[in-house]
């Protein structure tokens, strides 16, 4: 069967109602418990923008990672490329169609990387796995890979643990490119790299993104890193998008309440003071509370919020997001939080 044919403008790769549940052990021998990881996943990563995933440890920006790189199957739902779906293709047309339009850049350089080769082997080993050209042009595509990301020639013979955080860094961009794929999914690149050295891969990032027309799906806890590098942003919360659209609206005018307590917990220079604090406990993945899941922290919380996932409100320029009652969408304060309540932590995850 020959597979529809994108335009620009059609989704790279769309999930539709996906779910992801784990089974986990707990409570006895015998008893196992469902991880609820995503729950109802709707998203869609276009040609050459940029998707950041926002939130919490723990809130699914992980699980929904290997959804849309074909490393974990969804229990329910489906994931399409270019239109197909990526699961009713055959395992060879997955790994040859699929798996080279599709590139991943893990959080720690450090372990993302075999310290036994050097640079030059780690960059050839994806190109001699697909036979891509001769081995004269497999060694050139090397050295443009290295040019690209900004490393010299003699970078090719060192080994990772000869080159700091943010070299390594630069090696592993590299090899994800190294197929010239049409998507990057960037798990948490720069956590692990000192501040000095983050705004230089993100820059990377960036520049590499408008020189090659990339698709790229950004993983960050920092809502502020996201909303500089991001073209649309979708907020996770207990394994739920809560809210979605472009950046500069979801960060300017967010209209769920965990938007807004994201970005009061991230530091800015520019805006945003005062700190939002969240009381009750946080819910467990394996009993995630009726209706919406946000709502045992929320200090807007009623029984409405207690019977079903609110459906998505579309705002302008496709900003959508799931409460019932949202945040005033002039950017106005945020209603002020109990006291006493326990301030909203977000950690690296």
């Amino acid at each position: 069967m020959t597979a529809p044919k994108d335009t620009a403008m059609d989704p790279l790769i769309r999930l539709d109602h996906v779910h992801v549940r784990h089974r986990a052990r707990s409570g006895g021998l015998f008893r196992r418990d469902a991880v609820h990881a995503l729950t109802d996943a709707t998203l869609e990563v276009r040609r050459g923008e940029i998707l950041g995933l926002v939130g919490e440890s723990g809130c699914g920006k992980s699980t929904l990672a290997r959804v849309v790189t074909g490393l974990q199957r969804p229990t329910e739902g489906r994931v399409r490329f270019r239109g197909e779906d990526l699961w009713g293709m055959t395992a060879a047309d997955r790994r040859e169609r699929f798996g080279q339009a599709v590139g991943v850049v893990f959080q720690d350089p450090s372990t993302a990387l075999n310290p036994r080769l050097s640079v030059r082997q780690i960059l050839r080993d994806p190109l001699d796995v697909h036979r891509r050209g001769t081995r004269a042009e497999r060694e050139s595509r090397v050295e443009e890979l290295l040019d690209l990301v900004g490393l010299p020639g003699h970078t090719l013979e060192a080994l990772p643990g000869q080159l700091s955080g943010g070299q390594r860094q630069r090696v592993a961009i590299a090899r994800a490119l190294a197929l010239e794929p049409e998507l990057i999914v960037a798990d948490e690149p720069t956590s692990a790299l000192d501040v000095s050295v983050r705004a230089q891969v993100l820059n990377l990032l960036v520049d590499l993104r408008a020189r090659l027309g990339l698709g790229m799906v950004f993983i960050s806890h920092d809502v502020q890193t996201v909303r500089y590098l991001a073209d649309r942003i979708a907020v996770l919360y207990l394994g739920r998008v809560v809210e979605e659209g472009g950046a500069a609206r979801v960060t300017g005018a967010p209209r769920h309440p965990y938007t807004e307590a994201l970005l009061s917990a991230t530091p800015s220079l520019l805006e945003r003071p005062e700190r939002i604090v969240l009381h009750g406990p946080v819910p467990s993945a394996t009993n995630p509370p009726s209706g919406c899941p946000f709502r045992t922290r929320c200090w807007k919380a009623d029984d409405a919020c207690a019977t079903v996932f609110p459906a998505a409100t579309e705002g302008v320029d496709g900003h959508r997001w799931h409460c019932v009652h949202p945040q005033p969408g002039d950017g106005a304060a945020p209603e002020p939080s109990p006291a006493g309540a326990a301030a909203v932590t977000t950690t690296t995850g």
